[in-house]
């Protein structure tokens, strides 16, 4: 099994994010390559609160050109944690 730290990649702080906080929702960068029950275990290992619901979501990448040069942004996935009730996570309380 891989690395909890390795399945989160990072929080994603947004406008939509913050308002799902009063839902006790929260929402994470993932690796492309987890499933649900990978990113409960990771979010139940790092934080220590108990997750009721894990929905996921892939957002492909956008094309980017630079001058001639034509790209493409990552693709990411991101994952909406529910948490059971009276838990919640110190990092977004502040924000």
């Amino acid at each position: 099994m891989r690395d909890a730290r390795d399945i989160l990649k990072r929080p994603v702080v947004t406008e939509k994010s913050m308002a799902l906080l009063a839902d006790n929702k929260y929402t994470f960068l993932v690796d492309l390559r987890a499933n649900k029950s990978e990113i409960k275990k990771a979010v139940e290992e790092i934080f220590k609160v108990k997750v009721d619901k894990v929905s996921t979501l892939r957002v492909k990448g956008k094309p980017k050109r630079v001058r001639n040069v034509v790209g493409k942004t990552s693709d990411v996935k991101k994952a909406i944690v529910k948490l059971k009730e009276g838990d919640k996570i110190e990092l977004f309380e502040g924000m």
